[in-house]
C-alpha cells in the first residue's frame, strides 16, 4: 500500500538510531518525554452514574496564548496513562499549535486506578461517551478533537462507528489501532513478541490488582496465573467484561466492526511493519469507500512510533495538520 500525503506532509521516514519496527517501538519505553516541562496542569474528575463510585481522572494543559482552537482529548493504549511518552509528546506538540489537550486515565488506569473498582477493557466506549458528555462547557465551547492510540484508538473507533452522526465530537484520529483484537493477540503470542506480551502482561496484571480494583479471591488467582495476553482477557478481560470467553469478547469488539459506521473526521494511522498489529485488515479495508476516514498507511514507523527526522514524530505532526485543516480557530 503506498502512503498517502496530508496536504503536504512528507512521507515518513526513520531515522538514526530507531531503524526497524521494534527500536521504532520501544523508544517510547526508554526515552523520556520532555514536551510538557514548565507546562503546568489542572485536574478533572468525571464522576459516573452507573453506581460503581467510579470516577476518572484527568489533566488538562493550556497553551500559553489564548486561542479558539478545540480541546484535544488524548486516550492511551493498554497499560498506558496520561504521563505515557506518546501522550506527553502528542499533548506538547499540539499545545505548540495552540490547541488545549485533556490527557485522559481511562478507568482503572494511571491516576484513575485509586478511584475506580471497574477496569477498562476493549470494548468500554461508553466511558468515551460519558466523558465526552460530561465536559464542562466551557472547555468545550470551541469543539472536541480526539487521539486515540493502540488500544485507545480500538475505543475510538468503536465509539465513533457505534454512535455514527451522534458521536459528541468534531474530528478525530487514531494511531496504531488493531482493527482485528484477535489477530493481535495471536501476533502476541508469536514467539519473537515473548518480550511484548511478558511486558505488557505485567503491567495488565499490576492494574487489575492494585489497590482500589473490586476482585474476588478467584478472580486476582486467575489473574496472577494468566500466562498470555488472550489467556488474561479469556480468564479476566472477557468474563468481567459481560463476554463469553476470549474470543467472543475480541470479536464483538474489533474496531475493523465499526469502521463502515464512521461519520465524523477521521485520521487513520497505522504502519505495515508494525510488530503487534497484523496489516491484513488495514490492506483489506476498502478505504476509498468511506470519505470520513483518511488514511496513512505506511510501509515503516512500529507500534505508536513514527520516529523520523526533525523532534516532532510524524504522528504528530499528521494529527495537528489534520486537526488544523478542519478547524479555523487561531
Amino acid at each position: 500500500m503506498a502512503e498517502a500525503v496530508l496536504d503536504g506532509l512528507p512521507p515518513f521516514r526513520p531515522r538514526l538510531p530507531w531503524w526497524g519496527p521494534d527500536l521504532q517501538t520501544i523508544r517510547s519505553v526508554v526515552v523520556k518525554s520532555r514536551a510538557l516541562d514548565g507546562h503546568a496542569g489542572e485536574r478533572f474528575y468525571f464522576p459516573f452514574a452507573d453506581g460503581s463510585g467510579d470516577r476518572l481522572a484527568a489533566m488538562l494543559n493550556r497553551p500559553v496564548a489564548a486561542t479558539t482552537r478545540p480541546l484535544a482529548v488524548l486516550v492511551h493504549g493498554l497499560t498506558g496513562l496520561e504521563d505515557s511518552f506518546y501522550m506527553q509528546e502528542s499533548a506538547g506538540h499540539l499545545l505548540s499549535r495552540g490547541f488545549p489537550v485533556l490527557r485522559l486515565n481511562l478507568r482503572g488506569a494511571g491516576r484513575s486506578r485509586p478511584h475506580c473498582r471497574i477496569q477498562y477493557h476493549a470494548g468500554s466506549s461508553d466511558d468515551l461517551a460519558h466523558v465526552f458528555a460530561s465536559l464542562p462547557p466551557a472547555l468545550a465551547t470551541h469543539g472536541i478533537v480526539v487521539v486515540g492510540y493502540s488500544l485507545g484508538a480500538n475505543l475510538l473507533l468503536k465509539y465513533l462507528g457505534e454512535r455514527g452522526k451522534d458521536a459528541r465530537i468534531d474530528a478525530a484520529a487514531v494511531v496504531s489501532a488493531p482493527l482485528d483484537l484477535a489477530g493481535t493477540s495471536r501476533r502476541l503470542g508469536r514467539f519473537r513478541n515473548a518480550p511484548y506480551q511478558g511486558y505488557l502482561l505485567r503491567y495488565m496484571k499490576d492494574e487489575a490488582i492494585a489497590p482500589g480494583a473490586d476482585l474476588s479471591a478467584s478472580e486476582r488467582r486467575a489473574v496472577l496465573s494468566a500466562r498470555s495476553v488472550w489467556e488474561f482477557d479469556h480468564v479476566y478481560s472477557a468474563p468481567r467484561g459481560g463476554f463469553d470467553g476470549a474470543a467472543d469478547y475480541y470479536a464483538r469488539n474489533a474496531s475493523g466492526r465499526f469502521l463502515a459506521g464512521v461519520t465524523v473526521p477521521t485520521l487513520v494511522i497505522h504502519a505495515l511493519d508494525d510488530p503487534w498489529i497484523p496489516p491484513e485488515p488495514y490492506r483489506a479495508f476498502d478505504w476509498r469507500r468511506h470519505p470520513n476516514l483518511t488514511n496513512l498507511v505506511t510501509r515503516q514507523g512500529g507500534h505508536v512510533g513514527f520516529h523520523g527526522t526533525g523532534a516532532v514524530a510524524w504522528h504528530d505532526l499528521a494529527i495537528a495538520r489534520f486537526f488544523e485543516s478542519l478547524t479555523r480557530g487561531e
